[in-house]
């Protein structure tokens, strides 16, 4: 049921618009840049907003659809007030779907719309007290969320950039994307804040926190400046564990390449993630601050995600893996760097054992496009399997190879969005190799090896049979590296495995002592018994 209309004329074409797949809707403008003005109290939970919306049409149109949660029988959720156009009113429709705007624009036309509203957001924007009992507003998006709180485009395909000009309680300090423009006293004990972001990105990790921080000036990576807000009250430990950043911020710099945001703030907030990488601005959960340094792993997930995700953005939500994947993996390689090789193979174990686990309970392929609501692709699969698969193309590009087309895919793709294919294609130029036969079975293909091993010695001939036999339905192909110890040497020999069964015959001068599969934690697989 339609909860508030504006203007009858638009009733004629309502329902044929809200009968079309939000896909269709999306694919008629592309949304160049977001202003949002919010004006908060401590009085109660209503916020009052402007968003003034520049966008490009890529059809030519007679309206257009925004996401934005209407007013329902709980009293939250928004009430538009007014929508205009080049600062004329237009006609508009609010419903359960979203904000349908009435406009006749020609392909290519760029208009900007400023939409009033007002409401007690229903999600999106957290308002709640911290556990010290302090009111706090947290921005809390992903996946897709915002439209609780802003109209917008609220899925990962459409990127731009974006302002918050935030007027609240003089006793707050305000965080959001990008840089500082203003902070100034206003009457009534009231203070404007005004951040801007001029990197593209999508509405996921657009966010902003209002609660009484601490703040730290923690350190200047290169020209960047990295921040931490805390609350107060853990202003000691919160300025410690924040401050890894200082050290993982520029490794990333370096393998990667340059850090694509102004700034880079590490806030203590309260949301339902552990840890949410809002561009240049990410909220962690309350429990991270311990002082003890145990954040640090944490740290490096949400600030690669900076690079992966947040500048470089899958297109749709089946390849979220581009996004959690990498932050896994990178996670796991910065970890390398600083306490050595034993401490990735760890991780890896650790990840293999999770993976292998989720695959008997959900057996599903990594892009998996079935998948609607996307709060489900926050599993294994996306995050441990898909960091493995990084790993595996590392082991069998090299690492030179592995870190140029990544390097290459960043590059190609900040500020825009990618798939899946995408990543493939920068890999394949950068190493010369055909990575058809590898995306296929990994990333579109459910599971992983089962492999089962049985051997003989010949001991006239002093040679060991070894047979390798796949036990899941679908066969994968890969390198298998095979560790034969002796009571005199140990052989290391790589195979290819192609086919079900895969027998192998090496040299030993005394009866094998033990036989090892992947010996040095190369491959995604299950030991099968």
């Amino acid at each position: 049921m339609l909860k508030y209309i504006c203007f009858l004329p638009l009733l004629f074409f309502a329902s044929h618009v809200y009968t079309q797949t939000k896909l269709e809707q999306y694919q008629r403008t592309d949304v160049q840049h977001y202003r949002f003005s919010i004006r908060v109290t401590d009085d109660n939970d209503t916020i009052q907003g402007e968003a003034a919306i520049t966008v490009r049409f890529l059809q030519q149109s007679t309206y257009f659809l925004l996401d934005l949660v209407n007013q329902h029988g709980s009293g939250k959720g928004m009430q538009v007030l007014s929508v205009e156009e080049e600062g004329k009113p237009v006609s508009y429709e609010h419903s359960d779907t979203g904000l349908l705007i009435q406009t006749a624009v020609a392909a290519g036309s760029v208009k900007t719309y400023t939409i009033r509203y007002a409401g007690v957001p229903a999600d999106g924007l957290i308002i709640s007290k911290n556990k010290y009992g302090h009111r706090t507003l947290f921005a809390d998006n992903w996946p897709n969320r915002a439209h609780n709180w802003i109209p917008c485009k609220d899925h990962p395909s459409d990127k731009s950039t974006v302002e918050f000009i935030i007027t609240a309680p003089d006793h707050y300090r305000v965080v959001a994307n990008g840089l500082l423009k203003e902070e100034s006293a206003l009457p009534d004990h009231l203070k404007k804040t005004h951040w801007s972001e001029g990197l593209a990105l999508p509405v996921k990790v657009m966010a902003v926190g209002i609660a009484d921080f601490a703040v730290s000036d923690a350190c200047y990576a290169g020209a960047i400046p990295v921040y931490s807000y805390v609350y107060p009250e853990n202003q000691q430990a919160g300025f410690y564990d924040y401050g890894f950043a200082c050290s993982i911020l520029p490794w990333y710099v370096k393998w990667v390449g340059p850090y694509p945001f102004e700034k880079l703030a590490n806030v203590q907030s309260k949301t339902i993630f552990g840890g949410l990488e809002n561009a240049s601005a990410i909220f962690y959960a309350e429990s991270s601050v311990r002082g003890n340094g145990k954040a640090e792993a944490l740290l490096a997930h949400e600030i690669a995600h900076q690079w992966f995700g947040d500048a470089a953005t899958e297109t749709d939500w089946q390849h979220i893996w581009l996004s959690e994947g990498f932050a896994t993996y990178m996670t796991n390689l910065y970890l390398e760097s600083k306490y050595g090789r034993d401490t990735l193979v760890e991780r890896l174990n650790q990840d293999r054992g999770q993976v292998i686990s989720f695959s008997k309970v959900r057996s599903t392929a990594v892009v998996d496009g079935s998948v609607r609501n996307a709060m489900e692709l926050l599993n294994v699969n996306s995050y441990q399997k898909g960091g493995w698969i990084l790993h595996m193309l590392r082991c069998q590009l090299g690492m030179g190879a592995f870190q140029k087309g990544i390097r290459n895919y960043f590059a190609a793709f900040s500020g825009k969005n990618a798939t899946t294919e995408d990543l493939q294609k920068e890999l394949e130029k950068a190493s010369g190799k055909d990575l058809q036969q590898f995306f296929h079975q990994w990333l579109y293909t459910p599971g992983q090896p089962q492999l089962k091993t049985a051997w003989q010695y010949d001991s006239v001939k002093r040679v060991a049979h070894i047979i390798v036999t796949q036990m899941q339905p679908d066969l994968f192909s890969f390198p298998l590296k095979l560790k034969l110890v002796t009571a005199n040497k140990t052989v290391i020999q790589t195979f290819s495995v192609t086919n079900k069964e895969t027998r192998i015959s090496l040299p030993a001068g005394t009866r094998p002592q033990q036989v090892v599969l992947d010996p040095d934690v190369e491959l995604l697989h299950e030991e099968a018994k």
